[in-house]
This record gives structure tokens, C-alpha cells and sequence, in this order.
């Protein structure tokens, strides 16, 4: 009888065990499924910054006179490039976006910019690539809620804890991205 008991708690000390293998290997593939959808949002963001420059030589050749709108895409462009953590790459982001679309704004102003074909077919390709950033921030931002919501609930919480796994941040707008730029010329 003594030996079933001991046969029963091992199986049930195993059983405990393999839970929480199991749990910490959950946090581990959601934490490189995290990194791995920043990757996306990276590409995304690469494409965009690799058809900028051509955008602006574009712009530029046809109009000179905007060159603040020029010179605040290329530093935004520049910062991202310099930016070390997820946060900061954020937060260049969101500068380029600024820029971007004072940038557009600009180009509304200027029809016979629009009218132009290398503009208007850079312009489709970098709006096409807005568009995947979008999709892209949004799946990192499920990602990260999940992962989030698992660390929070039970028994998640412990194990997560246990193991020294944190809530990650959401990709977030900057602040006054919802105002539209104002251009005067």
C-alpha cells in the first residue's frame, strides 16, 4: 500500500513538473514570437524608409522651395536608424510619420506634383507600405496583449514571475498624432 502512495504523489509531483515546463515554454515562445513580429513591423518600416529617399529626390527635384518638410523627414529617418531599444525606434517612428504627412499635406498644396509619375507612383508604393505597417503594429500590439493578459491571470502570473518574464509595451502613437499638420508656405 506504501508503495502506491509514493508511486501516487510522484506521478502527481511529475504531473506539477511537466505543468510548468509547459508554462515556462509558453512565456519563452510567446516572448521570440514578440521579437519576431517587431522583426515585421521592422521590415515594414525599412521599406518605407528605403522608398523615402526616393520620394524626396523626386519632390525635391520638382519643388525646392519646402525644405524644412525635407530636412525633418531625412533627421527623423536618421534617428530610427540610431535608435537602440524597441521604445526609441517608437518614438522615431512616430517622427516620420509626422513628417510624412506634413510631407502629404505639402503635396496636396501642389497638384502639378501629384501629376507627376515617378511622385505619384512613389507616393502609391509608400502609401501600400503604410498600410503594412499598420497591419504590422497591430499584430505586434495582439501579440503583446496576449502575452500580457497571460502574465496577469492565474496561474500565468506565478509562473511568470516565478521565472522573471515582464509585461512588455504597447506600440503607441505619438502624442499629437491624431492633429493634422498645418503647412504655410
Amino acid at each position: 500500500m506504501g508503495i502506491k502512495i509514493l508511486i501516487g504523489v510522484g506521478a502527481a509531483v511529475l504531473l506539477i513538473v511537466l505543468w510548468f515546463i509547459g508554462a515556462y515554454n509558453g512565456f519563452v515562445r510567446a516572448d521570440v514570437a514578440i521579437s519576431g513580429q517587431w522583426a515585421q513591423v521592422e521590415t515594414q518600416y525599412q521599406r518605407r524608409f528605403d522608398l523615402i529617399p526616393n520620394l524626396v529626390n523626386s519632390v525635391k527635384g520638382i519643388m525646392n522651395q519646402e525644405k524644412e518638410v525635407f530636412g525633418k523627414l531625412a533627421d527623423a529617418r536618421s534617428k530610427y536608424a540610431g535608435a537602440g531599444t524597441i521604445n526609441e525606434k517608437a518614438t522615431a517612428a512616430g517622427e516620420v510619420e509626422t513628417a510624412l504627412s506634413r510631407l502629404l499635406v505639402v503635396m496636396e498644396n501642389y497638384p502639378e506634383l501629384r501629376s507627376t509619375e515617378t511622385v505619384t507612383n512613389l507616393m502609391a508604393s509608400l502609401e501600400g507600405t503604410e498600410n503594412r505597417v499598420a497591419v504590422e503594429r497591430k499584430r505586434y500590439n495582439d501579440i503583446i496583449q496576449s502575452y500580457n493578459q497571460k502574465l496577469r491571470v492565474f496561474p500565468g502570473a506565478l509562473v511568470g514571475k516565478m521565472f522573471g518574464f515582464s509585461a512588455k509595451t504597447y506600440f503607441e502613437s505619438t502624442e499629437g498624432a491624431q492633429n493634422a499638420p498645418t503647412v504655410d508656405l
